[in-house]
């Protein structure tokens, strides 16, 4: 697996995966994450986080709801985290693996590009 940029993650679609594959190593992830600004590990390595600050709540709600399309076109579902009526967080990881896989990458991305 190559470390790839945000376009080209873009352009990728989620796999299916029931699991029977190790997660990606650490020093890809670290690597891979450098390519999506603002994303950070947490769980002990084991999955990725982004927060951001909204206008209002309101906002927040329409940006999980914008979330929400993209993670059902992908079939790849985040945690998404609303706490003080603006301030939005999402988490993603892929549960059958433990872990995180590129199509915790693939879906990062196209967060990412979810213009509000």
């Amino acid at each position: 697996m190559d470390v790839q940029s945000a376009e080209d993650l873009n352009r990728k679609k989620c796999e299916p995966c029931e699991g029977g594959v190790d997660p990606c190593p650490l020093p890809f992830v670290t690597e891979q994450l450098e390519k999506l600004p603002g994303w950070y590990l947490t769980h002990e390595n084991q999955r990725i986080r982004k927060d951001w600050t909204m206008k209002n709540f309101v906002e927040g709600l329409a940006f999980f709801e914008a979330v929400g399309k993209v993670a059902e076109e992908e079939a790849h579902h985040p945690d998404l985290h609303l706490e003080s009526y603006r301030n939005v967080s999402i988490e993603i990881w892929t549960h059958a693996v433990g872990g995180l896989s590129e199509n915790d990458f693939i879906l990062a991305a196209k967060i990412d590009a979810i213009e509000m």
